[in-house]
């Protein structure tokens, strides 16, 4: 008689797994359509309808998902979603791909992945696994998925069930490397779920499974990829003050230190971080360090001066409008962008919304233009664009200000009719008449 760990590989080898996928956000989605496109029947959920309907409807709104593809699996029967947590009782491979934020004392909020496994356990059947891709602690998978799991279920890990970690490597707008050809890292509790868990992911996805010894070393893997760019970013944005303040272009300085073949890699500066990681992770490592009785220095400067950026921002845009004999109360603002990262519409921790926040609150008559995005909520308010980025917008700014470096912006026009401009992407770095442009 074959043992569940046979059974389940058996069943991963010729594609008759059901795939559940819990959570249908920037990591979910992509996840559930490459599943499906190899071949495993795949069950999303999501607790909002509005996801649900659209992806049973095959429409898409997640911008590295193509269309026709995810129409085309829908219409097959190979993907669909659901509101219903009940799906997992049939579900041999389990995905949680939930949001894991910060609350309001930047300390990590698991809820979203603890109600999961809470309501994982309620129909967790015997001879499946459960992976956790949600960025979260070193020890979630181990110290709070674990548990509620065995004690929701009344199943043994390792025995009954099997249980690993595999973080999300999702970047937005990335034209190369998207969820199906990005390596993947996976540490299971136990070599059996390692072994089941890479064994999936190698019959889904074209880019390399990594297997390491265990959960946490995955979660600090991930902890580490997106703090190492968060203190290289604090480290240019630093570099960007200091150099601005002796007269120094710091984007000439970072171009000529990328011409060292090896020891360097480049990192640019600009108004803060955002995204769903960088600003958010290395808080993870820095809460479970203290349990440890660590205090992760390095770290948190980091952060202090990333976050410093858009107040920075407004502070060097004063300078800018007091030349022009203009105090910030008053003046009028044209914010260019507000995604976090050029070319998305994602504007989630987008140091954009800071940046017009902290002008609004000096005063500032403030207005924005992104081409991906129409309005956004910030601080429980929302706030409308312009819709077009035309002379008279551009013209009737006292200051231009670019926070994201979007390529569908004619960045010869906006110098031609803008008053002045402080750019702080290098967003004009090709515009060759810069009498009205500061860089950041």
């Amino acid at each position: 008689m074959k043992t569940y760990k046979e059974v389940l590989l058996d069943k991963i080898y010729n594609k008759t797994a059901l795939v559940a996928v819990i959570g249908l956000g920037y990591v979910g989605l992509p996840l559930a359509v490459e599943k499906a496109k190899a071949g495993y029947k795949t069950v999303g959920f999501d607790i909002q309808k509005s996801k649900v309907d659209m992806v049973n409807q095959g429409h898409n709104y997640i911008g590295d998902v193509v269309d026709s593809e995810l129409k085309d699996l829908v219409s097959k029967g190979l993907l669909s979603a659901t509101t219903d947590f009940s799906i997992v009782k049939d579900a041999d491979f389990i995905a949680i791909c939930v949001p894991t934020p910060l609350d309001e004392y930047q300390q990590p909020d698991i809820s979203y992945v603890k109600n999961s496994a809470i309501e994982i356990s309620k129909y967790l059947k015997k001879g499946s696994i459960v992976v956790l891709e949600s960025t979260t602690y070193p020890g979630t998978t181990e110290e709070l998925l674990l548990p509620i799991l065995e004690k929701g279920s009344g199943l043994k890990c390792g025995q009954d069930f099997f249980l690993a970690f595999s973080p999300e490597r999702v970047d937005p707008g990335n034209l190369i490397y998207k969820t199906k050809n990005t390596p993947k890292v996976v540490g299971g509790v136990g070599k059996d779920s390692t072994e089941i868990a890479a064994t999936m992911y190698r019959n889904v996805l074209e880019g390399e499974v990594f297997e390491v010894s265990s959960p946490k070393v995955a979660e600090m893997e991930k902890i580490l990829e997106n703090t190492y760019r968060n203190i290289n970013i604090g480290l240019a944005n630093e570099m960007a003050i200091i150099c601005h303040r002796m007269g120094i272009n710091v984007w000439e300085v970072i171009e000529a230190a990328k011409t060292k073949p090896y020891g360097f890699q480049a990192f640019y500066p600009g108004p803060g971080l955002g995204g769903h990681c960088i600003p958010l992770d290395p808080y993870y490592l820095t809460w479970k360090a203290r349990e440890y009785d660590y205090h992760t220095r390095l770290i948190e400067i980091s952060g202090e001066i990333n976050n410093y950026m858009p107040e920075y921002v407004v502070e060097r845009s004063s300078k800018i409008l007091n030349r022009f004999n203009k105090p910030l109360n008053g003046s009028k603002i044209l914010i260019l962008g507000v995604a976090y990262k050029q070319d998305i519409d994602d504007y989630r921790e987008s140091p954009a919304l800071k940046v017009i926040h902290n002008f609004e609150r000096e005063g500032c008559i403030v207005d924005y233009y992104d081409p991906y995005i129409e309005n956004y909520k910030f601080k429980g308010k929302t706030k409308h664009g312009i819709k077009e980025l035309n002379k008279e917008a551009l013209q009737g700014a006292d200051l231009v200000v670019i926070t994201t470096a979007h390529t569908k912006v004619d960045y010869d026009f906006v110098q031609a009719n803008s008053q002045y401009i402080f750019d702080t992407k290098n967003a004009m770095k090709n515009v060759k008449n810069r009498e009205n442009i500061e860089l950041l």
